[in-house]
């Protein structure tokens, strides 16, 4: 084999190195959102809670105060509150609370919403059984809909020493005009901030 030969056998070697290696982080880029939300949904990481695990058979002794917040960004026409500020439980122990929202506007809108809990540190501990966030929720004019949250919170909250003295958790909920109703209502430009992406 002669020496060109040698060289154009390695030049293509590493040429299908680099594209595979570009492949590769293509992929990487567009699997790191998902990646992301799936490890901070397991790992409580930046105020998300943990999802759908079931509450321990026997609750802790320790009791916390769970407070509801309730957001609404400017360009959404609905009132969205908690139907009660705070509930105190046991530590293991499940509990349901429930949200309202209403149409204000004179047509439909779409709406989706996000969600944390304050302190960051203890969300790996606040369990979700049941929610209505990151799922669009249409609203006719002047119409209401219950929005059910099941949660429990784990009793480890009460040993880890980075959390043992928190006594008050809060989850936090923001609605946002969908981004695809915002499209659909020729009002994207002015939708203000949202959440989604186009279909």
């Amino acid at each position: 084999m002669t020496p060109q030969e040698v060289l154009a056998r390695k030049n293509r070697r590493i040429g299908f190195a680099a594209f595979g290696f570009v492949a590769l982080m293509v992929g990487v880029s567009f699997a790191a959102v998902p990646l992301y939300d799936l490890f901070c949904r397991a790992t409580g990481f930046g105020g998300t809670p943990m999802i759908g695990q079931a509450a321990p058979v026997a609750p802790g002794t320790a009791t916390v105060t769970v407070r509801f917040n309730a957001q609404t960004q400017p360009n959404l026409p609905w009132r969205f509150e908690a139907q009660q500020p705070s509930v105190q439980l046991r530590v293991g122990e499940e509990a349901l609370a429930f949200y309202v929202a209403r149409n204000l506007g004179a047509t439909p809108v779409t709406g989706i919403s996000t969600y944390n809990v304050t302190p960051d540190v203890a969300a790996k501990y606040f369990h979700k059984t049941a929610c209505f966030c990151f799922e669009e929720q249409t609203l006719e004019p002047g119409q209401s809909v219950d929005m059910p949250l099941a949660f429990w919170v784990d009793p480890r909250i009460a040993e880890d020493p980075a959390t043992r003295g928190i006594r008050t958790i809060s989850i936090n909920y923001t609605f946002f005009r969908s981004l695809n109703d915002a499209e659909r209502a020729g009002a994207l430009a002015n939708a203000g901030p949202h959440v989604g992406r186009p279909r």
